[in-house]
């Protein structure tokens, strides 16, 4: 096993050596010579060098339905990160296979919640309010985390659905918790009217609440966050309305409370897409999210003065693991019948990491 990851290590080194074109080229014609047999989806954070190549580009959740709406192609290669091809695998049939280019390609919020903590965390919050608890999952989180709220009677969110699900969820119980990301927790549950005084943050590495004051907690957060939507402020936000008093500024919905809140829109990737696009033309809009997505929007608004809002942001390093090389690589492993890195979720985790998925898709 290791000698022939070392091997395959080994082979992939020349592919940064070969011309670029060279490898786009072959990429196109691997593409036309498999036809509707192959699928490739690519998330927005991906480099233009990947998406140029996709059939198909959105958001985590909505490449997984694309995959799974798609009956005809047999391979189905995910540019993404790890856990939306785990749940592109969930959602389509098993005659399938779901490919990852780059199995590194992982996600650091989704890596802010293991089974493990999450059970410690379910014990410790189910004995201190009483079992009337429902979990809320971000769709950024691994299968593994998906199967344990789909059987504990819970359900997934995305950025998009979040103040739907999130006030679904509620009524299903007197205390939620939502996980990973406490920052579109904090954002929905402070927008559905839940007072900050209610709402606790659960520190996964501790075991415990911070700073708990033993208050009754309506929504308890889990303390992860994107490590992308991190890198933005209110200074950031006060500076260019100082040098652009015209500008709108709009962020992603993981952001911190603060800048959303200094912010003159957030929302989902989809929604932060439509605002410029409905835009009048000429309007300036300083955008709040990945910057590959943000540098690929001012090229296609040329009409509007798109602008990063963090131009010294760094895009999803994670993300970025998936380039030019890492496809020409699939692409040729899939030419000569070698499927390489694909990815699968364990029947019984798949089942119930579905049923979480489901109840989300009911109610969307």
């Amino acid at each position: 096993m290791i000698l022939t990851e070392l091997k395959q290590k080994q082979a992939f080194t020349r592919y940064y050596d070969e011309d670029p074109q060279a490898q786009i080229a072959r990429i196109r014609q691997i593409k036309a010579d498999m036809g509707t047999e192959l699928l490739i989806v690519a998330h927005h954070y991906q480099k233009d060098e990947v998406v140029q190549f996709a059939d198909a580009r959105g958001d985590s959740l909505k490449l997984a339905q694309v995959a799974a709406s798609n009956h005809t192609a047999k391979q189905i290669v995910f540019c993404g990160v790890h856990f939306m091809a785990e749940t592109a695998d969930i959602l389509t049939s098993d005659d399938q296979r779901v490919i990852l280019p780059d199995p590194m390609a992982g996600c650091s919020m989704a890596d802010m919640a293991n089974s493990y903590q999450l059970t410690e965390a379910w014990q410790a919050l189910t004995a201190r309010l009483s079992g009337d608890i429902i979990p809320v999952t971000y769709v950024n989180s691994t299968a593994a985390i998906k199967a344990f709220v789909g059987e504990h009677g819970g359900i997934v969110v995305t950025s998009g659905n979040a103040p739907k699900i999130v006030s679904w969820a509620l009524q299903q119980a007197k205390h939620l918790l939502f996980l990973p990301d406490q920052h579109l927790g904090r954002n929905t549950a402070l927008a559905l009217g839940v007072p900050a005084s209610e709402i606790g943050l659960w520190n996964a590495q501790a075991g415990q609440l911070e700073a708990d004051t033993g208050a009754d907690y309506r929504v308890i957060l889990w303390n992860g966050y994107c490590s992308v939507h991190q890198q933005f402020n209110v200074a950031q936000i006060t500076g260019l309305r100082q040098k652009y008093p015209d500008v709108k500024v709009i962020v992603h919905s993981e952001c911190q409370h603060a800048v959303v809140m200094a912010a003159d829109a957030s929302g989902s990737t989809r929604d932060l897409i439509d605002y410029i696009q409905q835009a009048p033309a000429g309007t300036r809009i300083a955008v709040g999210t990945d910057n590959n997505l943000v540098g690929r929007l001012i090229r296609e608004n040329p009409d509007k003065k798109v602008m990063y809002l963090n131009p010294m942001s760094c895009a999803c390093i994670l993300m970025n693991r998936i380039d030019l090389p890492h496809l020409a690589w699939t692409m040729d492993q899939l030419a000569a019948h070698q499927p390489a890195n694909q990815i699968t979720v364990d029947a019984t985790t798949a089942h119930w990491a579905k049923v979480a998925l489901d109840r989300m898709l009911k109610l969307s």
